[in-house]
């Protein structure tokens, strides 16, 4: 199953290259660095492309701490694929500092025997990292790559920030432009979000996007794993609002990774796009609205009528979705109405809860 990729796309006229990438992180004196960190990588049935992400690891210029990769498949064919890595990876960077458990492999593959979508991949991996001991939490999906000097990048601004979104490049060298505020009433992205993060490099942020998310261990001990509940779509931005809500985050503009799938889509006016989604995709959309209002009434920041206005407004891109991207009609708007019966479920379960906070010995 995949995850609903983070969506939001802006084409500029020009192309950006990663070579001449300039930093506007904080400046700093040596070389930064993200103590322990790890990499999750969650993934489905894609060996190629993870082939690929793995490919682009070996030429990052600091090695991460330890990679983490989550197979909703439970497939051989991707534990050989981890195996083969981690002595490729043992070649070029040497063992890895003993995790919690005694372990110094850099490369662990986490089969998982039941799909538990995207959510309930990166809960897995950011708790299994947790339990190795990692200090920062690198995520990204199978269909991306990074960029060599990423981990120097990010690790400029984890110095002063303990969550942290890079940018991105689309599968075609364009800039990737992606909505990383929520308008926290109508529970939805803002889309007059501006691209242009400014002369300082960056802006504050209360979401998140598990496709190269960066978070510090403070902030999981504060605000608990990500609700595996999603299962696909809202999750990261769930729980972007979630660590906004214990410390500041900020999306900045030095590019860390490119994504490597090509997506069918709508380009509206050469300034957006509208990505083709799947029927799943689109009762998960609806239904998990469901959650998101959950937490958010936890919060304070819900709002029924408002929060009603949002969900039409979800309906309503769904549809122009359907009639401009994916013209699957019959199909579409039967899972679109489903979903929103599961969401009002959700919302008046009784026994719902929050993923709880963390308590560390």
């Amino acid at each position: 199953m995949d995850r609903e990729p983070c969506s939001g796309t802006r084409k500029g006229a020009a192309r950006v290259s990663a070579a001449a990438n300039t930093s506007n992180a904080p400046a700093g004196g040596a070389q930064e660095h993200l103590d322990r960190l790890a990499i999750v990588v969650v993934t489905y049935k894609r060996q190629e492309l993870l082939s690929r992400l793995f490919d682009s690891f070996a030429t990052l210029t600091q090695a991460p701490w330890r990679i983490i990769v989550i197979d909703n498949e439970a497939s051989p064919a991707t534990e050989a694929l981890v195996h083969s890595a981690n002595k490729r990876f043992a070649e070029l960077w040497g063992a890895a500092d003993a995790d919690a458990l005694g372990g110094t492999d850099r490369m662990i593959c986490v089969p998982q025997y039941e799909n538990t979508g995207g959510a309930g991949g990166f809960s897995a991996g950011v708790q299994h990292a947790w339990k190795l001991g990692a200090q920062w939490f690198w995520v990204m999906d199978d269909d991306v790559e990074v960029m060599p000097e990423a981990i120097d990048r990010l690790a400029r601004w984890g110095a002063r920030y303990q969550v942290v979104q890079g940018s991105r490049l689309d599968y075609d060298d364009g800039p990737f432009y992606w909505q990383y505020q929520q308008l926290l009433r109508l529970g939805i992205p803002n889309p007059l979000a501006p691209a242009d993060l400014g002369p300082e490099g960056y802006k504050r942020m209360n979401s998140l996007c598990f496709e190269g998310g960066l978070f510090s261990r403070d902030v999981v001990r504060k605000i608990g794993f990500p609700d595996a509940r999603f299962f696909i779509y809202g999750d990261d931005a769930c729980y972007g609002y979630l660590a906004s809500k214990v410390t500041e985050c900020v999306v900045v503009a030095d590019l860390i990774l490119k994504r490597s799938r090509v997506v069918s889509n709508w380009d509206i006016a050469g300034k957006r796009q509208l990505n083709s989604t799947s029927d799943t995709n689109r009762f998960y959309i609806m239904r998990n609205r469901g959650f998101l209002a959950r937490y958010l009434r936890e919060h304070g920041d819900y709002h029924r009528v408002l929060y009603g206005v949002g969900t039409f407004a979800t309906f309503s891109k769904e549809l122009i979705r359907l009639a401009v991207v994916d013209r699957t009609f019959k199909t579409g708007i039967a899972q679109l109405v489903r979903g929103m019966r599961a969401a009002r479920r959700i919302y008046r379960d009784r026994d719902w809860t929050p993923m709880p906070p963390l308590d560390e010995a």
